[in-house]
């Protein structure tokens, strides 16, 4: 198979493990070990990857690519992504189950059946799935990929619905106001001269 075409990431390559060309690997697949069951893996320049040995380490993975032998070689590797073609991923999750790559190009709609928007990345910085979205009229805005905020996803008619509220692009006019408990955040008493002073 040549560089993919509807490319996936699969994980990316992180520090060298020793001195024989071994590679702490981060993987995103539910199974680390899996990783090895997809054939090559391929970098975005095309190179291919081919793991010879895999074992777990803690929150990686402790990979041996084919060629790559001694910690020089391993070290040139470090923050390089790994892919596979879409087609090499089984379609057999569970239904709320989606591959980042099939909800990228989705239309975006709101609660009334619009179109308001379309997904152009999906990012995942620790706390869960965002969906990085296009509006019509704004610039890009960041959705929690939470059953709340984005309801339905249909892969097969080429949307997602959201929650416009749950979603956080409900604007509240009144946010500079005094809350209704009649506190005012920036009409705050300082306190007394000595808080927090040396006694």
């Amino acid at each position: 198979m040549t560089k993919p075409q509807n490319p996936v990431q699969m994980a990316v390559i992180g520090a060298a493990h020793g001195i024989k060309g071994e590679l702490r690997v981060k993987t995103f697949t539910g199974d680390p070990l899996a990783l090895a069951d997809y054939g090559p893996l391929y970098a975005r320049d095309g190179r291919a990857f081919q793991i010879v040995d895999i074992r777990p380490a803690n929150n990686v993975v402790v990979v041996r690519f084919k060629g790559i032998s001694d910690r020089n070689a391993a070290e040139a590797l470090a923050g390089t992504e790994l892919f596979v073609d879409r087609s090499m991923l089984p379609d057999d999750g569970e239904e709320d189950e989606f591959y980042h790559a099939d909800l990228v190009g989705l239309a975006v709609r709101d609660d009334t059946g619009a179109d308001i928007g379309k997904v152009v990345a999906v990012h995942n910085f620790g706390g869960g799935d965002i969906l990085d979205v296009i509006l019509a009229g704004r610039k890009g805005v960041l959705i929690p990929f939470t059953q709340a905020a984005v309801p339905d996803v249909s892969i097969k008619d080429g949307f997602v619905r959201i929650d416009p509220a749950a979603a956080g692009l409900i604007d509240d006019e009144d946010s500079d106001a005094p809350g209704s408990d009649g506190f005012d955040p920036k009409g705050r008493p300082r306190g007394p001269k000595d808080a927090g002073g040396n006694r």
